[in-house]
This record gives structure tokens, sequence and C-alpha cells, in this order.
């Protein structure tokens, strides 16, 4: 014979089954959570339940970006198909090569269509759930609590978020500050798929669409030499969170 309780804990509910003295917790949104507060994964001492309440928490957010940028996409290679174009669609081309920092232009290039393809494109899951793992310390870190920042974003005006502790003298970043967690994953992406940095990584998926493969986030991550000091250290310790905690699921689940 056992009891139940209700424990509320940060915008998820669980069902406490005791048994034999042993409480057992069951999962169970009580709402939509995709852009609910960040939840105090400091609380939850079971690492494995941890690790999942906090991959359910951050995928919707995730699956939600990827899938607008997916509409987007279509509609970029439909006005590719078209023989000619209207001046609305140009105009429309060019304030989507703006949005994703593509060399500006005075009026819309045809050769330009496959380098925007190239940015309008999915983060998978498995790479954004690693790196939000990893930057955060699985949603723990000071600037995870203070700035919604779970990617470790930078910028460079002052007040623009989060002096670091450890900064360097002369240096003059902050750590981004969002209004959101949905803010901050909204704002990865779009580093991901226009900023400088990354167009190894975009040339990556690019080759992995030519090919008709998945986009998988283990190879893309190869991608991602600049994205830590690290460099090769880092992408190793990306790639073996997507592996160790198998993470290539959320990606067959979004394709």
């Amino acid at each position: 014979m056992h009891s139940t309780m209700k424990i509320i804990l940060a915008g998820f509910t669980f069902t406490a089954i005791v048994i034999a003295g042993v409480m057992i917790f069951q999962k169970q949104a009580t709402k939509p959570i995709q852009f609910d507060e960040l939840p105090d994964f400091s609380a939850i001492g079971d690492v494995k339940i941890k690790k999942e309440l906090f991959f359910d928490y951050l995928y919707p957010m995730v699956k939600y970006e990827n899938e607008g940028i997916g509409e987007l996409r279509n509609k970029i290679e439909e006005l590719k198909s078209k023989s000619s174009l209207t001046q609305s669609d140009q105009e429309f081309l060019l304030a989507t090569a703006k949005q994703f920092s593509l060399t500006e232009m005075a009026e819309w290039d045809s050769t330009k269509f496959d380098p925007l393809l190239s940015r309008v494109d999915i983060v998978p899951a498995s790479l954004a759930l690693a790196q939000a793992a990893n930057e955060s310390a699985w949603g723990t870190s000071r600037f995870a609590l203070e700035a919604n920042n779970l990617f470790g974003q930078w910028c460079f005006t002052k007040g623009c978020g989060v002096v670091p502790k450890a900064r360097d003298a002369g240096k003059k970043h902050e750590v981004a500050k969002f209004d959101s967690v949905h803010q901050s994953v909204k704002a990865y992406i779009n580093n991901i798929n226009s900023g400088g940095a990354y167009n190894e990584l975009r040339q990556i998926r690019k080759n992995l669409r030519e090919q008709k493969q998945p986009i998988k986030g283990d190879l893309l991550a190869n991608g991602l030499v600049k994205y830590s000091e690290r460099g090769s250290e880092y992408i190793k310790e990306i790639q073996a969170m997507i592996r160790i905690n198998k993470l290539g699921s959320y990606d067959i689940a979004t394709e």
C-alpha cells in the first residue's frame, strides 16, 4: 500500500509516490512550459531527474524556433523557384538577408539565394540542448539565474548584461541579459545562423543538405571551434554530452 502527495517546483508538478518509505517522483506538466521562468534546477538532487527536466523544459523552445526557421526557409525556396520576383518578394528577401547578417544590398541579387539558405536553417536540438547544459551548468549558473542566459552569449555595450567576475583587465564584454530563457534560445540560434565565427558549422550543415543527410548535432559541433576558448576540447565535450545523454533522439523527433 502506498500514499501520494503533490510537490510544486517552479513550473513543474511532481507526484511523490511513497512506497516503503521511498519517494518516487513522477513528473506531470501542469501547463505549457516553454515561456515559464527558469525552474530551480539546483533544488533537484537526483541527477537523472534534473537532466530529464532540463531537457524537457528547454526542448519546446528550441523546437518552436526551428519550426519558425523551417517555415522561413520554405518561403525562400519557393521564391528561388519562381521565374521572376515581385517588388514585394525582393523586399522580403532583402529584409531577411539583413536579419541574418548577409552582405547588405541595395537590390536583391539572385546569386545570394544559396548564401541566404545556408544561414536560414535549423540548429539541431541535440546541439542546442548540449550547449545549454554545458554553458549553464544545467540551468544553475549565475548567468542563467541572473540573466536568463543559458548559452554564455556576450554583449559589448555597457550595462547590456552581467559583468563576469573573472573578466580580464581591459576587457569590456558582458554576459548578455535576456527577459526570458526563450529569448536566450532565440538569440543563440540567430548567433549560430548569422555569426561570422560559425561559417564552418553552416558549411557542414549545407553539405549535409546537399547529400540529403540528417542534420545531426554531433556533426555540426565540429564547427564550434570559435565558440569557446577551449577550442577542440570544447567540441569533444559537447559531442560527448550529446552521446552520453542520447540527445540525438531529439533530432530524430524534429525531422
